[in-house]
């Protein structure tokens, strides 16, 4: 299986990885209370996240599961083992808590609302206030109170069991304190004469003892409710990129067995069988084509627009779509050893974790919850010293306990993270977790590969040149069809570009005879070909021909000489040509305020030829893997912040090194395994997306960091004061948990700014000469 995840399981020598689903959390304070109660057990670590309801727990293999559950449930929630790398479902707490968030549970908010929005209107409008509304609305809010609002109470006392304080505990403490003091009010305190008159206040209110709070009693639930309900919601989509890749694998797949076809379930399909793909039909699991030609819509699984062509020996990716003709597949890898299961498992590591300003955050919502309490406390208790009439008293303390709920602060930072995540997945970029967007955010210097990287890793024929009175695609013709033959990349390299020359049909060649290090001939069409060594020529050279191999020399590539029968005829220059993206990304990423660098073990010709295409000035060729890694240490000693981008073995060390390291996903494992975050499309543009992500997802927890801390420092005050209504504070605070979530959901739709037609296709103008044979051969007479 390719490393292309952090795979859980063990992690260190007798240390293990369970992920945990834990239900029953509402807001930070739950989620480090978890993790507190875990991290008590000896050896055991643990990261809870609020948004997808997961702990990652890592624990010594001595430790076993059982107990994890168990030190879960001491700590007031519930808890069962999931599968390591298994995606969120899309389920979540409705708005108690203890539902699915579905239909229940819009039923149920409904009802809700049908007996609070009367007590709310009555209350607020004296108008509407008849000569027992009092009663009524006492009669209506009972339900709201013990019915509506159980999963509250029913938490916040499963928490005083355990000696712990939530947000639930804050909002239960509320409801009961205003709906006990309603209940005085109207049985001892003068509030149910008939024909009681109520004036609404946006402040805590000072009309005597028979002023009631019932329209606080019921709207601090029904709003707490609604909001929860709404944040599940947003929640939910801010984690269906996730889903949606688990969900694009094909169900079914057609085999074929001694010339016939069936259907089977994919989970029986078995590496070395073949299969068969339709038009229309998705590719079952990772293969190799063996028959038939198509193109292939990678769109859903890279981010790449245009469609691949696939042809017998090319490998596929399942999950692809097959948008042309019918192929027939040989599976090399099935289940979790897919691409698919792959990237579906890397997203879900990224989203277990947790990034430094989230851990911040539930730090400070861990002691927030007891904090809150002893500030109301506090209020309760200054305003009774100070004289003022016990019902404002109360109210000012109710107040401070619902606006103050930390559920904001929790959520700021792991809802950006998730759609972050899942939109950088969707683009083709795999962060391992949200420490690597952070060292994105914060790099100065991208150390970019050449071959593999910047370069399609193939040769390709860049530069035919033709002997005067020679026709340059003739000679080609004769080469290639003698090159066919060949495996030498150079020779396989003419060879391909012949068959696209002539449209796919080459002459035979007979007599075929290759000399190792030297070159190959054989006859065409009655003519006596060779394809050698410049120096291995038979006869001296025309002066376009030598210019030719001293422009091939100079610009890094191999020149092979062609002769016909005896005769100097072209020469062919072959390289590694630039990726079509290649110079575009480097220009995005200066124009990001990045430094770029070349760091090749190639020759110094091929690497000059390739920074002076792309305007790099800083190159370092020749590098050996070990030397690699020096020079990413020296730059890091200098104070740069480096990002290493390579696909090769010989990167590895230099990507581990750097303090962040990007593989290309048509890298080898190596890479792959040493790198942080991988780029599933050979696109080098990819990493001035991935830069553009991480800032902007920076940025939208920041400013979500902002606004929850700014809430609970803006509305503590004036709800200690009395200068708020508890209804408003309930309002106030689920508007800004849906605030919070609503703002990280806009993540889902970023599109990266400043990308070129077709996304990354014929990217920008190279500078320098030779800028234009990029991806294709020129021809001199």
């Amino acid at each position: 299986m390719s490393d292309l995840t952090a795979e859980a399981g063990s992690v260190a020598t007798g240390l293990l990885v369970t992920d945990l689903a834990v239900g029953g959390m509402t807001c930070a304070a739950c989620a480090s209370r978890v993790e507190r109660r875990l991290g008590r057990l000896e050896g055991v670590t643990a990261g809870v996240n609020l948004a997808t309801g997961r702990a990652r727990v890592v624990h010594p293999a001595g430790v076993p599961v059982a107990e994890l559950l168990a030190a879960v449930e001491r700590a007031g929630y519930t808890a069962e083992p999931v599968a390591a790398g298994a995606p969120p479902t899309a389920s979540a707490d409705g708005p108690d808590g203890d539902g699915d968030g579905g239909a229940g549970e819009l039923r149920r908010l409904s009802v809700l609302a049908a007996f609070a929005l009367p007590v709310i209107a009555l209350s607020m409008v004296p108008a509407l206030q008849f000569r027992y509304w009092q009663w009524v609305c006492f009669l209506l809010a009972g339900p709201v109170v013990c019915w509506g609002a159980a999963g509250i109470h029913r938490r916040a006392l499963r928490g005083l069991r355990h000696s712990t304080a939530t947000m639930d505990t804050l909002v239960s403490l509320g409801v009961l304190a205003s709906y006990g003091w309603s209940a005085y009010a109207l049985l001892l305190g003068g509030a149910g004469r008939p024909g009681m008159r109520m004036p609404f206040s946006l402040t805590a209110g000072a009309a005597g003892g028979a002023h009631l709070y019932l329209e606080a009693a019921v709207g601090v639930p029904l709003f707490v409710l609604c909001g929860r309900f709404l944040e599940g919601r947003v929640r939910r989509r801010t984690g269906s990129a996730l889903r949606a890749l688990a969900g694009l694998a094909a169900k079914d797949v057609w085999v074929r067995e001694n010339g016939e076809e069936r259907r089977i379930p994919v989970a029986e399909l078995l590496p070395g069988r073949e299969f068969v793909v339709r038009p229309g039909e998705k590719v079952a699991t990772d293969g190799v084509v063996v028959d038939g030609r198509s193109a292939l819509d990678l769109s859903l699984l890279t981010g790449e627009s245009t469609p691949v062509e696939a042809g017998p020996g090319d490998p596929v990716a399942g999950a692809t779509l097959n948008v042309g003709g019918t192929l027939v597949v040989r599976a090399t890898a099935v289940g979790a050893d897919t691409r698919l299961a792959r990237i579906t498992a890397l997203v879900t590591e990224a989203q277990a974790g947790k990034a430094r300003a989230q851990r911040l955050a539930d730090r400070v919502a861990g002691v927030l919850v007891p904090g809150v309490l002893a500030v109301a406390v506090g209020v309760l208790g200054f305003w009774l010293g100070a004289g003022v009439r016990p019902q404002a008293a109360v109210t000012a303390a109710v107040a401070v306990l619902v606006v103050a709920c930390p559920c904001a602060l929790g959520l700021a930072t792991p809802t950006a993270l998730l759609a972050a995540t899942g939109r950088g997945a969707e683009l083709g970029i795999l962060v391992r977790g949200p420490e690597v967007l952070e060292s994105l955010r914060r790099i100065d210097t991208v150390v970019l590969d050449k071959t593999g990287t910047l370069t399609s890793g193939r040769m390709q024929l860049a530069e035919t040149t033709a002997a005067p009175g020679q026709d340059a695609a003739q000679v080609l013709r004769l080469a290639g069809a003698v090159e066919h033959h060949s495996e030498h990349p150079v020779g396989r390299a003419l060879a391909a570009a012949a068959r696209q020359s002539t449209g796919g049909e080459l002459p035979p060649a007979t007599g075929f005879a290759a000399t190792p290090g030297l070159g190959v001939a054989g006859e065409v069409e009655g003519r006596r070909v060779r394809v050698v060594r410049p120096g291995e020529a038979g006869g001296a050279l025309p002066g376009v021909l030598r210019e030719a191999l001293a422009r091939a020399e100079a610009d890094g590539r191999t020149a092979v000489l062609a002769e016909l029968d005896g005769r100097p005829a072209a020469v062919f220059a072959v390289g590694d040509t630039l990726r079509p993206g290649s110079y575009r990304a480097v220009h995005r990423l200066r124009g990001l305020g990045l430094e770029t660098v070349l760091l090749t073990g190639d020759r110094q010709g091929a690497a000059r030829a390739v920074a002076e295409q792309l305007g790099i000035s800083e190159v370092h060729s020749g590098a050996s893997p070990e030397r690699k890694a020096e020079l990413v240490a020296e730059l890091r000693a200098a104070g740069r912040r480096t990002a290493v981008v390579g696909d090769g073995v010989n990167d590895a060390v230099a990507l581990a090194a750097a303090d962040l390291g990007i593989a290309m996903g048509s890298g080898t494992d190596a890479a792959i395994g040493a790198a942080g975050l991988t780029l599933v499309r050979s696109d080098p543009e990819a990493v001035v997306d991935a830069v553009l992500l991480a800032r902007r997802t920076l940025g939208t927890v920041r400013a979500n960091l902002a606004w929850a801390f700014g809430y609970n420092a803006v509305l503590v005050p004036p709800a200690a004061l009395g200068l708020l209504n508890p209804m408003l504070a309930a309002a106030a605070m689920s508007a800004s948990s849906v605030l919070v979530v609503g703002n990280s959901l806009r993540l889902r739709a970023w599109r990266p700014p400043g990308r070129g037609p077709g996304r990354g296709r014929g990217a920008g103008r190279g500078r320098g000469r030779g800028a234009g044979q990029q991806g294709a051969a020129s021809t001199t007479a």
